[in-house]
């Protein structure tokens, strides 16, 4: 699971890293991200676009957002089929929240991938309407089972990609479920807890 993020770099180093063509909206770099915040996702329409979308989706039946989408189900799940076959993105991040069980309380533990000042969620996006029918960007990050290190916290983690991985996930014309889901799991590199 993923229930919050930071981003702590500014949009030039965004920019500069996903090699963007294109920019859609502004962002300030965050230490936490929250569930309906917007922050910057990259696209791919042929060159990459940074465009800053909100964290969430939420189709009609849904009584609250939607972060996070199983990424064992995700070419299934109608929410979410449409949007694994044609509306893929990154999510930048530079940590990632998960709260540990100890007894009754829950400690907030902040994980880095270790050696890297950025890294990328899979995500997806997709287009919705507020209450007054006007339309909105939106996106969700996947989730994967936990690796070893996260275990002991959390038996979910987000599908963090490897560099080399990002233009595969991100090229919308690969189509093949097999290809695409390949690249859906646990982090194989090492992470850092605190």
């Amino acid at each position: 699971m993923c229930g919050r993020f930071s981003l702590d770099v500014d949009i030039d180093f965004l920019i500069d890293r996903y090699k963007v063509i294109k920019k859609i909206g502004e962002f300030n770099s965050k230490d936490e991200i929250f569930p309906t915040d917007f922050s910057p996702v990259i696209i791919n329409r042929g060159y990459n676009e940074l465009r800053v979308l909100k964290w969430g989706f939420m189709p009609s039946f849904a009584k609250r957002p939607i972060i996070n989408s199983k990424s064992e189900t995700v070419d299934i799940k109608p929410t979410f089929k449409n949007s694994f076959y044609n509306k893929r993105c990154l999510i930048p991040a530079t940590s990632f929240f998960e709260w540990e069980k100890s007894g009754d309380n829950k400690i907030k533990r902040r994980i880095y991938v270790k050696g890297e000042d950025i890294f990328s969620m899979a995500g997806l996006y997709n287009i919705f309407r507020d209450d007054n029918g006007v339309e909105y960007y939106a996106f969700t990050i996947l989730t994967t089972d936990s690796n070893e290190e996260m275990k002991s916290i959390h038996y979910r983690m987000p599908v963090i990609l490897p560099k080399d991985k990002e233009d595969l996930w991100l090229n919308i014309n690969i189509k093949n479920p097999v290809i695409l889901k390949e690249l859906l799991k646990p982090y194989e590199q090492s992470l850092l807890i605190k």
